[in-house]
């Protein structure tokens, strides 16, 4: 490791935003532009390691047909555990860029400030009309339609930032640019 590896005081960096608001792009770009080596996690890592009997609602994480989104008891449970173990990776010497959707907002956000207690996060709000949401998630093909739109606003209810970022209105890496001039003292 070099010292501008270690440039940064931040040992995470956790994106939120609805589903289709560019996360995931700007995730990249930070890993690009940022020194050292950034791992991304993400929700949809952990949701691709839920056994297939967890995503059809009920105790897992249910998708309605307009694109509304549940979380039952098991789903919430793993979750919470794959948030401790993100943590883990981060105090064993891991940096993360954490792309997250806070389907309940502030709630979310608390159980993330539990799991990540005493490291140094920066938290990240990635705005995305719903409009422009939704033509990326139509654009996509993957993602149940409703799901971006529903999500761009709720997602950020009684969440607190340190930036907000609007990827509606600027490309992936003017995003990760934007957020690189808080991480770094000089960037």
């Amino acid at each position: 490791m070099t010292d501008q590896t270690h440039a940064s005081r931040y040992q995470v960096i956790v994106l939120n935003g609805g589903s289709s608001s560019g996360k995931s792009g700007i995730a990249r770009c930070l890993q690009a532009v940022l020194p050292g080596a950034w791992l991304t996690c993400g929700v949809d890592s952990l949701d691709g390691a839920m056994p297939a009997s967890l995503r059809g609602g009920g105790d897992g994480l249910g998708i309605g047909a307009d694109g509304t989104v549940t979380v039952g008891p098991e789903y919430r449970r793993l979750s919470n555990a794959w948030a401790c173990g993100v943590a883990a990776m981060v105090r064993a010497g891991a940096r993360v860029v954490l792309d997250e959707v806070f389907l309940d907002g502030a709630d979310a956000q608390k159980r993330w400030l539990h799991a990540l207690d005493g490291l140094d996060v920066l938290w990240v709000g990635i705005r995305c009309d719903p409009d422009t949401a939704a033509g990326r998630e139509t654009a996509r093909g993957d993602r149940m339609p409703g799901m971006a739109r529903g999500q761009a606003e709720a997602v950020h209810r009684g969440v607190r930032y340190d930036i907000e970022v609007d990827s509606a209105g600027a490309e992936a890496m003017a995003c990760a640019q934007l957020i690189t001039e808080h991480v770094l003292p000089c960037a």
